[in-house]
């Protein structure tokens, strides 16, 4: 049966591993999956990269809100966008979930991302930099909004899923 509400949120910064760990963890609870950055594609008959790209950041933090709010009105499991936190109104709108922080390494986020282009908000000349400087700017937003962290460098996604499901288990 699916809650009106999510069972669990995922945020993180690109490449963390949200989307896989995502998958994972809605197969385990025979749960669907919710992705805003896919909610927007569909919505916008585009690639999430391209939205971006087109509107700019600002444009595309308050198209992103509404994608937000929808995919947290459904059950399951839901996978933010890495930059979803920037939006004060989505701090806002995360505050009645069980929010789970997929935390990397800037050296093992950078190095999973370094070849997807389809990432412009890590454009730049020193793409490295861009991340570092994104996961200094977001660090403090997912730990305002998440009530757990898991770390997914060197760690198997099963590991990762065992312990985010043990926590959403008492929770």
């Amino acid at each position: 049966m699916v809650n009106a509400a999510p069972r669990v949120v995922l945020v993180g910064m690109p490449g963390a591993g949200k989307s896989t760990i995502g998958r994972r963890i809605a197969s385990a609870l025979n749960l669907p999956i919710v992705d805003s950055d896919v909610l927007i594609e569909q919505g916008e008959g585009k690639a999430c990269g391209e939205v971006y790209a087109q509107l700019g950041e600002e444009a595309f933090r308050e198209l992103e809100v509404g994608y937000v709010a929808r995919a947290l009105a459904t059950g399951g499991v839901v996978s933010l966008g890495g930059g979803a936190v920037v939006s004060e109104q989505v701090r806002t709108l995360l505050q009645r979930h069980t929010v789970v922080w997929i935390d990397v390494t800037a050296e093992e986020g950078i190095r999973r991302t370094a070849e997807d282009a389809s990432r412009p908000v890590l454009d730049g000349d020193d793409r490295e930099q861009r991340y570092r400087d994104l996961m200094k700017q977001r660090e403090p937003l997912y730990r305002e909004v998440s009530s757990f962290r898991v770390r997914t460098d060197e760690r198997p996604p099963q590991r990762v899923v065992a312990e985010i499901l043990g926590f959403i288990d008492v929770d």
